[in-house]
């Protein structure tokens, strides 16, 4: 099985490319489990999957370290993006890819000097989801979560919660280093307030067009960097009347810089690097031992 190994920010994907060989009846889970793992597999945050589409273009699908299967991932489509482009599959600069969350817009963003190298991707999130239901969130399915005080293990926090195409719990804080999160990321995440778990971001505000960012990812833990979780960071602090919409955003996380966009349409626009890391095959050993399960 050949893969490839990539990363946005620091934030790593092993990718199989299914279009021409897909993987029927195997345990995908357990794919993810076993790949991710840093000491007896390929070592990453989780694995993505790149498949035929029958609504969009391409498909993804991405399975976090734990093996549970995720709705969306932003850092994971700009390096799909550029795997699909760079290999020949896409000749345009622009096309879509169905994710579990919904079907989004990519753009490659190519160097001056050389048409055929992707500088950067752009993407087109969508709308942010502010109902409970869509995350979803205990409460009534109709209201939304903006600065509301929740109780965590006897710990007051005030959340603002969003999804785009996956959930996010965004917390205000004075310094993200600081901000033990590490402690409380995994026990905001598995909150009964969350029935399907969250995505746990804390913020600080540097001005009005830069933001500090770390974040807790559902199922992976402590990543580098997260671009759904950007986005929902930029939105949730627009929302508290702490950035200026319609204005593009720096969002600082360790693994690097995005620029996110929440536009007069609604729509949030998210612009960063991808990278490969390295190319190679799983072992006929390690193949033959995960399928035969």
């Amino acid at each position: 099985m050949l893969f490839t190994k990539m990363h946005g920010l620091g934030n790593k994907y092993v990718f199989f490319n299914l279009l021409n060989n897909p993987l029927d009846n195997h345990d995908l889970s357990e794919l993810a489990r076993s790949v991710s793992d840093v000491n007896y597999g390929i070592g990453s945050d989780g694995m993505i999957l790149i498949c035929p589409s029958d609504k969009a273009d391409f498909r993804m699908r991405i399975f976090n370290a734990d093996g549970s299967e995720g709705k969306n991932c932003g850092n994971g489509l700009r390096c799909t993006a550029k795997y699909l482009y760079d290999n020949g599959y896409s000749e345009s600069s622009q096309f879509t890819i169905e994710t579990l969350g919904e079907i989004v817009e990519v753009e490659v963003e190519l160097e001056t000097n050389h048409k055929s190298t992707v500088r950067s991707v752009k993407v087109d999130m969508g709308e942010p989801k502010l109902q409970k239901a869509d995350l979803p969130m205990e409460g009534d399915p109709f209201s939304s979560t903006i600065n509301e005080p929740v109780i965590i293990e006897n710990q007051e926090f005030h959340m603002t919660c969003l999804s785009m195409g996956n959930p996010h719990a965004i917390l205000f804080v004075d310094d993200v280093k600081k901000f033990p999160l590490e402690r409380w990321g995994p026990k905001i995440e598995h909150a009964t307030l969350f029935p399907e778990r969250v995505n746990v971001g804390i913020v600080h505000v540097l001005n009005e067009q830069e933001i500090d960012y770390r974040v807790w990812e559902r199922g992976s833990g402590l990543t580098m960097a997260c671009g759904t979780g950007a986005c929902a960071a930029v939105v949730a602090a627009a929302l508290n009347n702490r950035l200026k919409r319609e204005l593009p955003i720096t969002v600082h996380l360790p693994g690097g810089d995005l620029t996110i966009l929440w536009d007069a349409n609604n729509h949030v626009w998210k612009s960063g690097p991808a990278e490969y890391i390295c190319h190679g095959e799983l072992a006929i050993e390690t193949c033959q031992t995960l399928f035969s399960r």
